[in-house]
């Protein structure tokens, strides 16, 4: 009877959950004028996508996996997310205007400075407890221990030693007021940009999957590289960048395109692996593409002022381009060294590119992307934008004859969106349990101007701190909560030391996706080892040596700004500077493969390997003044001459051979 119920159940909560954001956040009602349709607060909308996103948490995630079977706890699951349904629904009844007459106090739940009410205070802290226990369930224990550190130092922080920055400590109701009950918690920010953005590029990514635009990707990758060196690696590296601009998500991206390009890769002579790490890596790079970006952008849009959405994929084009040169150059160069060919009679490589492209499939992607990018370039909102394009997908879907797009089909991929997405929406409420107590005790100023006083004459050691914390806290969290979480506690620090707001907050993001393969918890390399059957530890490592260039590129855009296309503080943008750094960067990037592979022309050794990492090292090495001279450009110099001696020995006699 339980399980029936709670099969029931998640369709209705899963369907009502994507539409009751795309109608929300477009603002359908008001744009109407319908008169029936409720003028929602901010908050309320927040709240409600919080409810429907937990509920359905609760009756997804079991307490446990080995106890997902156990009736007694299906009833505890059905308990919670009824009191789920009490407290967010208590926050909506207490701020929504129509429910005036039902308010506590005569004022609304935002109006009661100083005046909390018992019932008001046990409601929170239920709803901060449930908050916890639904994180816990869907990501795990990081989230949610990040939040109780948090809510402890609010209560304990008069009792903190001096370099926690101890001050008057937070009462239980305000902190139950700061993180639950008002507008800067639960329901802030975080909240927001998942409501407004993120999930809507969930359900945006999960039609184009139901459409099979997938397995085009897939298709049309082979088209391109079947019949190269290494062509199944290489099919797995422009499928997975592909894709993982759509989806945003390493961990999901890896599966999907894995489970095409590992076995691929394994029949054409691929070590499982090696083939393991090069899906992890080029998954973990797909939210670092333009124009979607995994929705990155459009989070960046909440946190920084002015800032246009071309103006994020103008800045982020050339570091993503680099990125998957640099894994496509290593997968090309092993390739080349352990001997291994696509099949060259493969149905895909033979057939014309153009019949590809003009597949339903390929008509569905195409045509999505450009109304995505057209609207977005004539300054419409992203949610308008991402809505209009699966418009689009649902147009072409249902006119194609072959295709016999049905309600029952539509309603499985609203489904599959909400399970896909719910995970994101407790973990952005208990994101904004930890956001909640910064703004409260203005923690993060006090942290950024100590770390500042210490850091002030070196931006590098700024830089190194920045990049450990984003990927400690992106160890087992979603790329998107990391960066959340970074964006809020470091973004101001690095613009108080004078780095451009957009290129701290791409720095940030960058390292909240290499945590993705950064060992020993490297989520998309853990799934991708899953579907190789390869050792978990050996498949991590070689993801990170993959994606080790995307390691360096944050530090290189920092400080030569021309690769993000953005002119220098107190300077003008060049085309000579822009070619400069892009072709240091890329010969550097040739020069790292070639030392990872172990090949250029000829099988490298020991020693020539050595030397290639040695020049991709200063060529890679980013614009410093040392002194009054720049050693950064002395550097790519000397790393370019270095590279072009051992390469030219190596091409013309291979004599740097085993």
């Amino acid at each position: 009877m339980l399980e029936r119920i709670r099969r029931a159940l998640v369709p209705i909560l899963g369907v009502s959950l994507c539409l009751f954001t795309l109608l929300e956040a477009n603002f359908v009602g008001r744009l109407l004028g319908l008169d029936w349709y409720p003028q929602l607060e901010e908050i309320t909308q927040r709240a409600i996508f919080a409810m429907l996103g937990m509920v359905l948490c609760f009756l997804i995630f079991p307490w446990h996996s080995r106890l997902k079977d156990n009736k007694a706890l299906r009833v505890v699951d059905l308990a919670l997310a009824l009191g789920v349904v009490v407290c967010c629904g208590y926050v909506v009844i207490q701020t929504q205007p129509a429910f005036e007459r039902f308010w506590v106090g005569d004022a609304s739940l935002g109006d009661r400075a100083g005046s909390m009410y018992a019932v008001d205070y046990w409601v929170g802290l239920c709803g901060l407890l449930l908050v916890l226990e639904a994180t816990r369930r869907s990501i795990g224990w990081a989230v949610p221990l990040l939040a109780l550190a948090a809510l402890a130092y609010a209560y304990f922080r008069a009792e903190m030693p001096p370099w926690l920055f101890p001050f008057r400590s937070m009462s239980g109701e305000d902190i139950v007021s700061s993180t639950f009950l008002k507008s800067q918690g639960v329901f802030g920010k975080a909240s927001g940009v998942m409501f407004r953005y993120v999930f809507l590029f969930v359900i945006f990514g999960a039609f184009l999957e139901v459409t099979g635009v997938t397995q085009f990707i897939i298709d049309f990758s082979e088209r391109l590289f079947g019949r190269t060196p290494g062509g199944p690696a290489k099919v797995a590296v422009l499928g997975s960048g592909l894709m993982g601009s759509l989806s945003g998500s390493a961990v999901a991206n890896a599966v999907t395109t894995g489970t095409f390009t590992i076995p691929m890769m394994r029949s054409a002579g691929f070590q499982p692996h090696i083939a393991a790490g090069i899906t992890a890596a080029a998954a973990s790079g797909g939210a670092l593409v333009p124009p979607v970006m995994g929705a990155g952008a459009y989070m960046m849009l909440e946190f920084i002022d002015g800032v246009t959405f071309l103006e994020i994929a103008k800045a982020a084009l050339i570091p993503a381009i680099l990125y998957y040169l640099s894994i496509f150059m290593i997968v090309h160069f092993y390739a080349r060294r352990v001997g291994s060919n696509a099949k060259a009679d493969s149905e895909q490589s033979q057939e014309p590119l153009w019949r590809v492209l003009c597949q339903f499939e390929g008509l569905v992607f195409c045509g999505a992307l450009l109304t995505l990018l057209f609207f977005l370039s004539i300054g419409k909102t992203p949610f308008l934008s991402v809505t209009i394009s699966l418009g689009v997908i649902l147009f072409l879907w249902v006119v194609h004859p072959s295709k016999n797009a049905s309600w029952k089909v539509t309603v499985e991929a609203l489904v599959k969106s909400a399970r896909n997405g719910v995970s994101l929406v407790s973990a952005s409420a208990c994101v904004g349990i930890i956001i909640g107590i910064v703004d409260a005790t203005r923690v993060a100023d006090a942290f950024g101007a100590q770390i500042k006083a210490v850091v002030q004459t070196s931006l590098l050691l700024a830089l190194c701190g920045v990049m450990l914390c984003s990927i400690v806290l992106g160890m087992g969290v979603p790329s998107v909560v990391c960066y959340l979480l970074m964006a809020t506690m470091m973004g101001s620090l690095l613009t108080q030391l004078q780095v451009p707001e957009l290129a701290a907050h791409l720095f940030i993001f960058y390292f909240g996706m290499m945590s993705m393969v950064t060992p020993p918890v490297a989520l998309a390399a853990y799934a991708s080892a899953s579907i190789a059957e390869s050792k978990v530890m050996p498949t991590a490592f070689a993801a990170f040596r993959f994606a080790l260039v995307g390691f360096t590129l944050p530090f290189m855009f920092i400080y030569r700004p021309a690769l993000l296309l953005m002119a220098p503080a107190g300077g003008t943008l060049t085309l000579s500077s822009v070619v400069l750094a892009v072709s240091a960067a890329a010969v550097g990037i040739v020069a790292l493969a070639a030392g990872i592979a172990g090949y250029f022309k000829a099988p490298v050794s020991v020693v020539g390997r050595g030397v290639m990492i040695t020049a991709a090292a200063l060529l890679l090495s980013p614009d410093m003044v040392i002194a009054g001279h720049n050693v950064g450009i002395l550097a790519n110099l000397c790393g370019g001459l270095l590279f072009a001696g051992v390469a030219v020995v190596n091409w013309r006699s291979g004599s740097i051979v085993k």
